[in-house]
């Protein structure tokens, strides 16, 4: 679980030198990652470190890293069943590695992880970064009238 597929030639965007990225759960800075989603990502401003944990412990978990310091870099979060769907969350880059193409390669390994599972569709929800989806193949759903939302908050 821990291997991240290679770069597959003319789809997948390389992470850049200095950096390695992991699934392994025991590299995940829990601390850092809660501070990023809860103080400066829109979309979980204010979330208990109890839910992200939670969060955390049901989903995958990827990690980007500084090779020479192991500082955690960027990180996401996938919720699947394994097998034929996934949803892909709380994609977040630390400003100080923004710009390199990080999150790039991050969604990358995602997509190239998940492609051998059989996963045959893996959404995500973005309100600001449609054009970093779309260069790793996302597309507006085709028919949005078919799919529904039930909020509980």
């Amino acid at each position: 679980m821990n291997d991240i597929p290679g770069p597959v030639p003319g789809l997948t965007p390389g992470l850049p030198e200095g950096y390695e990225i992991s699934t392994d759960p025991a590299r995940i800075d829990v601390g850092r990652v809660h501070r990023w989603l809860a103080t400066d990502a829109y979309w979980a401003l204010g979330r208990p470190r109890e839910s992200h944990e939670r969060a955390m412990a049901g989903s995958l978990n990827f990690g980007v890293y500084e090779a020479s310091s192991g500082a955690q870099a960027a990180y996401a979060r996938v919720v699947t069943d394994g097998a034929t769907f996934a949803w892909l969350c709380d994609v977040y880059v630390d400003p100080s590695a923004r710009g390199k193409g990080v999150g790039t390669a991050l969604v990358a390994a995602v997509r190239e992880h998940l492609r051998p599972l059989g996963v045959r569709r893996v959404l995500l929800a973005t309100e600001d970064a449609h054009g970093v989806y779309e260069k790793l193949g996302f597309r507006a759903l085709d028919r949005p009238e078919r799919w529904m939302a039930l909020g509980l908050e």
